[in-house]
């Protein structure tokens, strides 16, 4: 396996958005990919052993082995629990009226 493959790599901050584009050895897993493209060190809180990865939207293993023009992307954890925020936004629905607003002051 002497080739190449050309591959990206994409991290996100709430504010900035980094492509990194690489060239890696065929046969070259994510966690390689990830090593070689420099990510890690723009970004040193990037943890590939509590950070979940994936390749174009659906998770991957670190051990996952890339294909050309794979795109992996790098997930920061979650600062909100999507469903404890939905149970949230449910329960204040309910302490208002029907219909989720004031009928009297939309008429006014």
């Amino acid at each position: 396996m002497s080739g190449k493959i050309n591959i990206e790599a994409v991290y996100a901050l709430p504010d900035e958005q980094t492509l990194f584009r690489q060239p890696v050895p065929e046969g070259a897993t994510v966690a390689e990919a990830i090593q070689l493209c420099g990510i890690l060190e723009k970004y040193p809180e990037i943890d590939l052993a509590a950070n979940k990865l994936g390749i174009f939207g659906k998770l991957a293993k670190a051990d996952t082995v890339l294909r050309d023009k794979d795109r992996i992307e790098i997930y920061r954890p979650l600062i909100a629990d999507p469903k404890e925020v939905r149970r949230k936004r449910a329960d204040e629905g309910k302490a208002m009226k029907k219909g989720g607003g004031d009928i009297a002051a939309v008429e006014a």
